[in-house]
C-alpha cells in the first residue's frame, strides 16, 4: 500500500508554504504510523510472521505547487508506503482460490486515512 500527498495552494508567501509543507509530513508521518500500528495488530496470525514483517516508511520533501508556479518547493513528492514483507501478506488481505480474504490492511487505510486532515490543520496551529 502506497500513499502519495501532493498538496496544491494558492498561497505566494513561501514561509507558509513550507509551514502546509511541514504539517503535511509530520500528519503523514503521524497517520502512516498509527496505520501501520493497526496493520500489524489486525493482521492474521498464528505463528506471528506476518505480523513481524509489517514495515513502513515516509519519504520525500514535499511538492507544493502554487497557482501560476509550477516550480514547487520541494524536490519529490511526500509518500509514504506501509508493506508486508513475509512474501505472503497480499494472500492473506485478498485470499486465494483454498483461502478466504483476511483483511488487515483495507481496515486500518480506512480507520485512519480520514485523520490526515485532520492532523495537517492540528501541526498548522
Amino acid at each position: 500500500m502506497k500513499l502519495d500527498v501532493e498538496v496544491k495552494l494558492n498561497l505566494r508567501d513561501k514561509e507558509v508554504q513550507k509551514e502546509v509543507r511541514d504539517a503535511t509530513r509530520k500528519a503523514l508521518k503521524d497517520v502512516t504510523t498509527d496505520i501501520a500500528q493497526d496493520v500489524i495488530h489486525g493482521s492474521p496470525h498464528v505463528t506471528g510472521n506476518n505480523m513481524r514483517m509489517i514495515a513502513y516508511e515516509i519519504e520525500g520533501g514535499g511538492v507544493i505547487t502554487v497557482e501560476g508556479d509550477t516550480s514547487g518547493i520541494g524536490t519529490k513528492e511526500l509518500e509514504s508506503a506501509v508493506c508486508s514483507t513475509s512474501g505472503y501478506g497480499g494472500y492473506l488481505e485478498t485470499g486465494t482460490s483454498k483461502m478466504p480474504a483476511r483483511p488487515y490492511f483495507k481496515p486500518a487505510l480506512d480507520k485512519n486515512m480520514k485523520n490526515l486532515p485532520r492532523e495537517i490543520k492540528a501541526n498548522l496551529t
